[in-house]
C-alpha cells in the first residue's frame, strides 16, 4: 500500500472523524507503538478540537498461537468518563487486544466509545462484534509491515505498508 493511498485515506477517515464530532472534543486514544504513525496522522488532519492519549499493551502468544492473553502495561492519563472516546488501531487482526480494551474502557463510562482502524484482517477475526465504526481498508490474511506495523521492532517506520515476505519472518 503506497504511502499516497495511506495518506489519502487517512484525510479520508479525519474527515468522517470530524463530521460525528463536530462540536464536540473527543479523545484519541493509541495503542502503543503501532498506531504512532497512525494517530499522528490521523490527528493532525482532523480540524475539531480534540486530545489525544495512549496505552501499551503486551499481548501474550504468538501470530499463528493466539491465546488471547492481554497485559496492561501503561494505563491513560487522561480520565474518560463521560468522554467521546475513539480507539486508534493501526490494525486488528483476531480482535482480542480490541476486545480486552473495549471492555477496560467501557468499564470507565465514556460518553461514547468506537474503534478506528488502519487496517482491518476481518478473516481473523475471532472476537466479533466489536464497535469498529472507521476501517481504512481491510487486508487478507498476510504478515504486513510499515506504518507503524513491526516485524521484531523493525519496519515501522516504512512510509508505507508492505507484505513481510516469509523468508524475513521465518513463517
Amino acid at each position: 500500500m503506497p504511502a499516497d493511498r495511506l495518506a489519502q485515506r487517512v484525510r479520508e477517515l479525519a474527515a468522517e472523524l470530524d463530521r460525528h464530532y463536530a462540536g464536540r472534543r473527543p479523545i484519541l486514544i493509541g495503542v502503543l507503538r503501532g498506531s504512532v504513525y497512525f494517530l499522528a496522522d490521523l490527528s493532525r488532519a482532523m480540524t475539531t478540537p480534540h486530545e489525544i492519549d495512549f496505552m501499551a499493551i503486551s499481548a501474550y502468544g504468538t501470530r499463528h498461537a493466539v491465546t488471547g492473553a492481554v497485559r496492561l502495561l501503561k494505563d491513560l492519563d487522561e480520565e474518560i468518563t463521560d468522554r467521546d472516546v475513539v480507539l486508534v488501531e493501526d490494525i486488528i487482526d483476531t480482535g482480542l487486544t480490541a476486545a480486552y480494551l473495549t471492555r477496560l474502557l467501557r468499564a470507565r463510562r465514556p460518553a461514547s466509545f468506537t474503534i478506528c482502524t488502519l487496517l482491518d484482517k476481518r478473516v481473523r477475526r475471532i472476537a466479533e462484534s466489536l464497535p469498529i465504526a472507521y476501517v481504512g481498508f481491510e487486508i487478507p490474511d498476510r504478515f504486513v509491515v510499515g506504518y507503524g506495523l513491526d516485524h521484531r521492532q523493525l519496519y515501522r517506520n516504512l512510509p508505507y505498508i508492505g507484505v513481510l515476505k516469509e523468508t524475513v519472518g521465518g513463517g
